[in-house]
């Protein structure tokens, strides 16, 4: 059969990096083909590449036989090619569907917009995934999981040849991934073929045919899924064994650190109470749009609280802003981390030191010979990989990007950490290394608290589970009692009355 798309010999560098060293790629007609790789492993580069986006130091392109490799964005995207990126690609004062049609208008006689006929098109593909969300909702107003959605909307609507799909599912759960794998299958029997990239490894046997490896910019292999394993593919991956996907440590828990009671906001959340101690881990599980991260945001100062009251070491504490919350020693790695965690165009250095600036000077002159002593000290610590705590933030790996929002706030050394989605779209030895770091963080007697999609990593890494569902807290369990099937029919809201 011959490929829809040959990639050969791509490579690419950027100043100090090389991305991609002499890469091979091909697609076959009506294939999934899986890409996979640690985070800088030049996956995106070479996506990037194909979309026109960057244009390959050396190597050949080919669409169907023609040479495509000096082809700009919108050339390949009337080409056939269409990618969904990881970092979403939306107007958020726009609405979704103005967003999903964005150029390509339906159009009245006399060129006016047809806005009854583009959201009638826009509602149809929105029913594929058995969503509630309307056309006219401006895509600022929804959930990052939602404008998730929004986007592989859009890129459906374009009806290309090729679809990109990079970390489709990294916002998605439970019944809007199983949605999404059965519109990849539709797609495929359609004749689409589609490049898939993902950091959850077991959802690819659920779509893939094949998958490629990349390691440090270098293809590794190409096989069949079916001829391999996790562990197969792992060890390609970071070229070692990984042997322990979640470590085991154990942390004596030590008194209340934090304690949150009847916490509620109108439309958010509902009578939400828990407690945390230092030296525990707990989880925060549900479906997206539960109101998971609200509530945290509610707790970090974010979103204001209708009713509620927040206490930490025992104390009662009035929380109206981000501020307060950073002083009473709440710290948030956020689930947007380059929109609400990181200054992109500022350094690892710069970002790392803006969550302590005001304990490193006086009467507004900065320390900083002092700064940066803690600063080198904790990015070490941390293991960020950067050629220099004055790279830009915007030229790391998520793995990275998402260290640095760590550093920031271990600088800072804060009783409480919340961490959102802390390993969406890293890799699995980063992910390993981000639980490692959420231990130490409880080993020396911080409360940690962790809101996470991925279900096997809540069961694997909270101390105890608390499931959220419609904006209330529905149940709790211990992690020996917890299982995938007892938290899904809370999360569902179907395991009987409300806990």
């Amino acid at each position: 059969m011959e490929p829809v798309l040959r990639m050969q010999g791509i490579s690419k560098s950027f100043p100090g990096v090389r991305a991609l060293q002499n890469v091979d790629f091909e697609l076959l007609p009506g294939e999934v083909h899986a890409l996979v790789g640690e985070n800088g492993a030049g996956k995106s580069t070479l996506m990037k590449i194909l979309s026109g986006v960057y244009t390959p130091d050396e190597g050949d392109i080919q669409l169907k036989g023609t040479s495509v490799v000096n082809a700009g964005p919108k050339a390949m995207l009337d080409a056939g090619v269409s990618v969904i990126y990881q970092e979403l690609n939306l107007v958020p004062h726009l609405s979704v569907a103005e967003n999903v049609m964005l150029g390509r208008e339906p159009r009245r006689a006399g060129g006016l917009i047809d806005w009854k006929a583009m959201r009638a098109e826009v509602k149809k593909l929105i029913a594929q995934f058995n969503l509630k969300l309307d056309p006219r909702t401006p895509v600022y107003r929804i959930s990052p999981a939602y404008q998730q959605v929004v986007e592989i909307i859009k890129a459906i609507s374009l009806r290309s040849d090729i679809l990109v799909m990079d970390e489709p599912t990294a916002s998605l759960t439970g019944n809007e991934v199983e949605r999404l794998f059965e519109i990849i299958r539709q797609l495929r029997s359609q004749g689409v073929s589609i490049i898939y990239i993902s950091h959850r490894l077991e959802e690819l046997w659920e779509v893939a045919d094949r998958v490629t490896v990349l390691r440090d910019g270098e293809r590794i292999t190409t096989k069949p899924l079916a001829e391999l394993t996790v562990p197969d593919i792992v060890r390609n991956m970071v070229g070692r064994e990984l042997t322990e996907q979640y470590p085991v440590t154990e942390i004596e828990t030590r008194d209340e650190v934090l304690r949150v009671e009847g916490l509620t906001k109108a439309g958010v959340c509902s009578d939400v109470s828990f407690a945390v101690r230092g030296g525990e881990i707990v989880g925060f599980s549900g479906l997206v749009g539960a109101g998971r991260t609200e509530i945290m945001q509610i707790i970090f100062g974010y979103l204001k609280r209708d009713s509620g009251k927040i206490f930490i070491h025992g104390k009662e504490v009035d929380i109206r802003s981000t501020r307060d919350a950073v002083r009473n020693g709440i710290a948030l790695i956020p689930e947007e981390r380059k929109r609400q965690g990181l200054i992109l165009g500022l350094s690892v250095f710069d970002n790392a030191a803006l969550a302590v600036l005001d304990r490193n000077s006086t009467f507004g002159v900065i320390n900083f010979k002092k700064l940066s002593d803690l600063i080198h000290r904790i990015v070490e610590t941390i293991g960020v990989k950067t050629p220099s705590p004055r790279q830009l933030v915007k030229f790391l790996s998520g793995g990275n990007q998402q260290k640095v929002v760590l550093s920031k706030w271990f600088v800072r050394d804060c009783d409480i950490y919340i961490f959102d989605e802390p390993t969406r779209g890293i890799d699995v030895g980063a992910k390993v290394e981000i639980y490692r770091l959420m231990q130490s963080l409880a080993q020396r007697g911080a409360a940690v608290i962790m809101v996470s999609s991925e279900l096997l990593e809540v069961l694997n890494m909270s101390d105890r589970i608390q499931v959220v569902y419609d904006g209330r807290i529905v149940k709790e369990f211990r992690r020996d009692e917890a299982t995938e099937e007892g938290v899904m029919k809370y999360a569902l809201g179907v395991a009987g009355s409300v806990a």
